[in-house]
């Protein structure tokens, strides 16, 4: 699975930004969760929100209220509107995409490159 990100930018505070992210791959089909992750300088990647095959939604604090992920199955395609951004949300936004890739039940997770965010005060 290769995922490729879209959306990121320079926006002031309060502003809004929708980032977009494709999979893409013969695998597509085992992927059930999408997500998207951050990372600021100097820090560790951590959560901003998940996504089921069924809808099921999962945000960290920091963003709940603020951000939305949605999704789109047939388009393999999972988005990230965020809204009321903050200085403390500049980071580099990672899109992720968790398969089942045996009968087993084995997980791998792929990621894509990153896309910058940077809210300006």
């Amino acid at each position: 699975v290769q995922l490729v990100e879209s959306g990121g930018g320079l926006v002031q505070t309060g502003g809004s930004l929708r980032l977009s992210c494709v999979a893409f791959g013969r695998s597509v089909y085992t992927i059930h969760t999408m997500g998207w992750y951050r990372q600021a300088p100097g820090k560790e990647r951590e959560l901003g929100g998940t996504i089921t095959n069924d809808g099921y939604r999962n945000y960290a604090d920091s963003v709940k209220g603020r951000f939305t992920i949605s999704r789109e199955n047939a388009r393999n395609t999972v988005y990230l509107q965020m809204n009321s951004l903050r200085p403390d949300d500049t980071a580099v936004y990672y899109c992720s995409a968790d398969s089942t890739v045996n009968v087993e039940g084995a997980q791998v997770r792929a990621w894509g490159q990153g896309t910058q965010v940077t809210v300006s005060s």
